[in-house]
């Protein structure tokens, strides 16, 4: 059994309940104002590597929180080990659905006869989160798998967030998604949980004035899709980046029709793992969504999916840089 939350998580969560009406940032644009939360540091991926999740858990003192889709790094798991021989409370929540069981399988039976507090997670509901929390005091929300194979090709973000409420409502969400008693996700300011996530895309979407900037792996949710012709339509300057996949041709020719600017890169490029929406983004600041949604009807209103939007100007500028660098080199979808 996993052990019971700290006197600290409770405290951060009795106060997330006191103060989230008025602890909220707000960015305005268009018209419009979204929540947003606090970012203070960003990684690229494939050029980051994920040494910085390995100095994460090696540096916990109290507790790990790890919710993931995919996991079959060695080092994170024998990291996870470590630090639970160390007498760290190390809890790990993995994937059951679709084919999760699986894929976890081998970390799985590491991570439970190292000692670590490892659950599947409901097996008829993809839980397709990427999120680490350390000691009650970080959380990184990334896009990526903790898969090896894909690292050195793959398009990902990770932030991490330090709002004390952000979170305790990240942590809270762990511990009864842990417990086998799915809710409705915790969230102040602007964390972006599913089942439910579909408004607050639709929010950054809706928000852009002048620009916007779109990677995802899938394409096959109309509300997104006549939200980014809406944009193109009202004279924002929209760019799409994703994968060349027959699957989502025809949406992407029909966006195309409607003056979104879209560009597709071949596999052996770099692979669109990444899910960001970029309102309005500069070095100075913008809007940005990032987090492990992608554009389905299963991921925005069933999965377990974790993201946030944020107006940081680390995480506009990070993002606006590496998506307007592979629009450079992908290939022109006409209509």
């Amino acid at each position: 059994m996993r052990k019971s939350p700290g006197r600290l998580a409770v405290v951060l969560v009795v106060l997330y309940a006191l103060a989230l009406a008025a602890t909220g940032t707000v960015v305005a644009t268009a018209g419009a104002s979204v929540p947003t939360s606090p970012v203070v540091r960003v990684w690229t991926e494939p050029a980051a590597g994920y040494g910085f999740l390995y100095g994460a858990i090696n540096g916990a003192k109290y507790d790990v929180d790890l919710s993931m889709y995919e996991l079959s790094d060695p080092v994170v798991v024998r990291d996870l080990v470590a630090r639970a021989k160390a007498g760290v409370d190390v809890s790990v929540l993995l994937n059951a659905d679709y084919e999760g069981r699986r894929e976890n399988a081998s970390a799985f039976a590491t991570l439970r006869a190292g000692g670590v507090h490892v659950r599947w997670a409901p097996s008829d509901q993809i839980f397709h989160a990427k999120y680490l929390v350390v000691d009650k005091a970080t959380a990184y929300i990334g896009t990526g798998n903790l898969v090896p194979y894909d690292y050195a090709s793959t398009r990902d973000f990770w932030v991490a967030d330090v709002d004390p409420l952000d979170v305790a409502a990240i942590a809270a969400t762990f511990t009864s998604d842990f417990d086998q008693q799915v809710l409705s996700g915790e969230g102040p300011d602007g964390l972006v949980w599913s089942p439910g996530s579909g408004p607050a895309l639709l929010s950054v979407i809706k928000a852009a004035r002048s620009t916007l900037l779109v990677e995802n792996e899938e394409m096959d949710v109309s509300s997104i899709e006549h939200a980014l012709v809406a944009a193109a339509t009202r004279g924002v300057d929209v760019e799409v980046v994703m994968t060349r996949d027959a699957q989502w041709s025809s949406a992407l020719r029909i966006l195309a029709s409607a003056g979104v600017h879209v560009r597709t890169l071949d596999s052996s490029q770099l692979y669109i793992h990444a899910k960001v929406i970029c309102a309005d983004c500069t070095s100075h600041g913008g809007m940005v969504f990032v987090g492990s949604e992608n554009f389905s009807t299963s991921s925005l209103s069933y999965n377990r999916e974790l993201g946030v939007v944020t107006g940081s100007p680390l995480a506009t500028s990070a993002v606006a840089s590496a998506v307007r660098s592979d629009f450079a080199v992908g290939s022109v979808v006409a209509p």
